[in-house]
């Protein structure tokens, strides 16, 4: 739920307006509005004011269902003015925000295709973005979606590099390039444990090549240690023992990786985690 909060905050300060969706002391919506009772039957007889203020009421109120439609009501019964536009958007948030992310990203890439050069245009990507992401699946099933996620959080980046929206993709991005180095160190662990060493060696290169900025690095060179060992093959077994005490030198895993070199030397005594841990450490 933390992930939702910013972009609540956002859009309530995107309160609509006459020129725009920025909020404007004097220019938002008439708060009184708000407190009378509206319904989407009610939606012929109301100006787009009223029907977009009552949305946002029943938004504030936890209502979703209600906000929608209201939201949709605006663009109904007044499709060419500018609450029309904001209702559009608003509509989206309010499936994102009560997990309908089909239906938040439908809305988003008709509000995308529409105005291409709304003033929030940036914001609607960025939410787009949001709701790919919070469908990402653990680090055992598969990445297509991580895939999906990332690329539309790379597309916030490409084009809009200097908002704050692209700052928060780049973390984003960092954290299902994560997820997705966790999932090739699943798999490559279950080929180790069945004996499949040629494929686990794959799979924990590719960690190694592919995933360099995750913290499941040192684990991976650690493991690539190990089957090399196993597989009779020292000097390879070495080289990557020593990359992994240059680049990570006080790690658990390099202690583990000396000892199994070195005659005498002991592994760490810490206990490694296990997945709840390691599925808490990547959601926190």
């Amino acid at each position: 739920m933390t992930a939702r909060f910013l972009p609540l905050l956002a859009l309530l300060l995107l309160a609509a307006c006459g020129e725009g969706t920025r909020f404007q002391p004097g220019t938002g919506a008439d708060p009184s509005l708000a407190r009378r009772t509206i319904t989407p039957a009610d939606a012929a007889s109301q100006s787009p004011e009223a029907l977009y203020a009552a949305g946002m009421e029943e938004l504030r109120n936890n209502r979703f269902q209600r906000a929608v439609d209201l939201f949709d009501a605006v663009e109904r019964e007044h499709p060419y003015s500018t609450w029309a536009t904001n209702a559009r958007l608003m509509s989206a948030y309010t499936d994102y925000y009560r997990n309908r992310y089909t239906e938040a990203i439908g809305a988003l890439d008709r509000f995308i295709q529409l105005h291409p050069a709304h003033r929030d245009i940036a914001y609607a990507y960025y939410l787009r973005a949001l709701a790919q992401y919070e469908q990402i699946n653990d680090a055992q099933r598969d990445q297509q979606q991580t895939i999906i996620a990332m690329n539309a959080l790379q597309e916030v980046v490409n084009r809009f590099p200097d908002t704050a929206y692209a700052r928060d993709a780049r973390l984003k991005m960092d954290l299902a390039r994560d997820h997705l180095a966790g999932r090739e160190m699943h798999v490559g662990r279950f080929y180790q444990r069945q004996g499949l060493l040629h494929a686990a060696i794959g799979r924990f290169r590719r960690v190694v090549e592919e995933y360099q900025t995750t913290n499941h690095v040192p684990e991976a060179l650690h493991r690539l240690t190990e089957i090399y060992i196993a597989l009779g093959l020292t000097e390879e077994a070495r080289r990557t023992a020593a990359v992994l005490g240059h680049n990570y030198p006080g790690s658990t895993w390099y202690q583990d990786s000396y000892a199994l070199l070195v005659a005498g030397a002991q592994p760490a005594t810490i206990d490694r985690p296990g997945f709840f841990t390691r599925a808490l450490n990547w959601l926190f």
